[in-house]
Formats: C-alpha cells, sequence, structure tokens
C-alpha cells in the first residue's frame, strides 16, 4: 500500500480549534496545582512490579518525573524511558525500547506494566504489541492513535524532525491496532493539542477510554491521570475489570 493510498484510508479528524490550543498555557497552572498537592495518600497502593513511563513528543523523562515519583510513592518500581529527548519514531527506537523492557521485565521477575503519555503511548502499545509476554498492562494519556494522525497540532513539526510521513511511520502494523494485553486510554475533552477522537479508542473486553479534565500538555502532571494510573496498576496479576468513571475525583 502507498503513502498516499494509506492517509486516504484513515478517518478525517481536525485538529483542536486554535481557541483551544491556547488554553494550553493553563498547563502552567495544572503543574503547580500538581506539585503543591500531593493527594497520594488516598490511591491504592501496589504490589511492587515494574513500570516504565514514556514522555510525549518533545519531551524526555525530565518531563514526567513528577508522575515517576508519584507512582513510586505507591510502591512500583518505577523506571522512565532513558532514551532523552523524544524527538519521534527512528528505526532504532522501538528495538531499543524493546531490548529496555526485557531487560526490566527479567530484573524485576515479571511483567512489567507501560505508561505512556502522548507519543509516548504510542510507544507503550507498539512494545507491547511486540512483547506481549514482558507486558502486564498499558495506560496512555492524550495518545493519538484513530484516524489520520494528522488530527493534531504537533504533526507538521514532526515530519520536519523524521524521515516519514506522521501517517506512515517505519512500523509493519497499523497504529489503531490493539496491543494483546489490558489497555486503558486517557483522552481530555479539553485537549488543545491532540483532537480528543483521536486518543479515544472506545471500549471492550479488555480496552477502555477514561475522560478526565485536562489541558494535553498537563496530562503529564494531573491528579486524575494519577489516580486512574495508580488504579489500573493496582489490578491483580492476571486480571482485569473496566475502571469505575468518577473514581478518580475521590
Amino acid at each position: 500500500m502507498t503513502v498516499a493510498q494509506q492517509i486516504v484510508r484513515k478517518r478525517k479528524i481536525a485538529p483542536p480549534s486554535r481557541t483551544q490550543y491556547l488554553k494550553e498555557v493553563r498547563a502552567i497552572g495544572e503543574f503547580a496545582q500538581f506539585l503543591l498537592n500531593n493527594r497520594t495518600a488516598s490511591l491504592p497502593r501496589g504490589d511492587g512490579h515494574a513500570v516504565i513511563v514514556y514522555p510525549g513528543f518533545l519531551a524526555a523523562d525530565t518531563t514526567t518525573f513528577l508522575l515517576r515519583r508519584r507512582l513510586a510513592t505507591l510502591g512500583y518500581d518505577v523506571h522512565g524511558w532513558g532514551q532523552g529527548q523524544n524527538l519521534g519514531l527512528r528505526r532504532d527506537t522501538l528495538p531499543e525500547m524493546r531490548s529496555h523492557l526485557i531487560r526490566v521485565a527479567e530484573r524485576s521477575g515479571g511483567p512489567v506494566s507501560l505508561v505512556g503519555w502522548s507519543l509516548g503511548g504510542l510507544y507503550a502499545r507498539e512494545v507491547a504489541k511486540r512483547r506481549p509476554d514482558c507486558v502486564r498492562l498499558v495506560v496512555t494519556a492524550g495518545t493519538p492513535c484513530i484516524g489520520d494522525m494528522r488530527g493534531n497540532h504537533a504533526w507538521r513539526l514532526y515530519e520536519r524532525l523524521n524521515d516519514h510521513w506522521v501517517n506512515s511511520p517505519p512500523l509493519p502494523n497499523d497504529l489503531e491496532e490493539l496491543p494483546p494485553v489490558p489497555l486503558t486510554s486517557i483522552y481530555t475533552d479539553g485537549d488543545g493539542i491532540v483532537a480528543p477522537q483521536c486518543a479515544n479508542i472506545g471500549n471492550g473486553e479488555r480496552h477502555e477510554s477514561v475522560c478526565v479534565r485536562s489541558s494535553h500538555v498537563g496530562l503529564a502532571w494531573n491528579h486524575e491521570v494519577l489516580a486512574v494510573t495508580a488504579n489500573r496498576l493496582a489490578q491483580p496479576k492476571g486480571s482485569w475489570t473496566p475502571y469505575a468513571q468518577g473514581a478518580a475525583n475521590a
């Protein structure tokens, strides 16, 4: 299939409006609120299993530091992705992430949960497709995976920084294909960068979509995102039940 045919095949979804995009500035206040208001005491404790957190486009592990620290406080063995700034999907990106996943799984003695913000969520999904034996579950936040990958305000910059079109990454499979592990996709109707429809994967036997209140950038430091993630991670190994909407506000 040619690149043009792949693009035509994708459902067209418009990016958020410019007004919504400009509202992303509120992420500064969301960061301050998350930094100053630590509410982890009300969240379920973990069983110590390993978790890897993947940053969004143009971000690095420093961006997910607060989220990772809160998850560590809850009792998880938390790791960053360790590849510096996320500039897009290069040909060696997924092989390196797969090797990292295997190392973490071997050291921890069991499958690893993957948490990905925005583009990092796509990485988590793709790594889980390649090594489902090493993955316990996946949680994504604001991850564009449905329809035309130009339903966001980042695709032009992405294509400038990479050697492929955003709709034709160097992958053998369709981005919409679900990984064979439990998957929770967190999205926000207030997203100013990624169209919410692109992150809403619907609900099924082992996959679900959960809506929270946040900007797109603020998803990396949002209590509702932390609460949903903590709830999903706390499920007993080998079991999965849908998330109860509203629990994140507890």
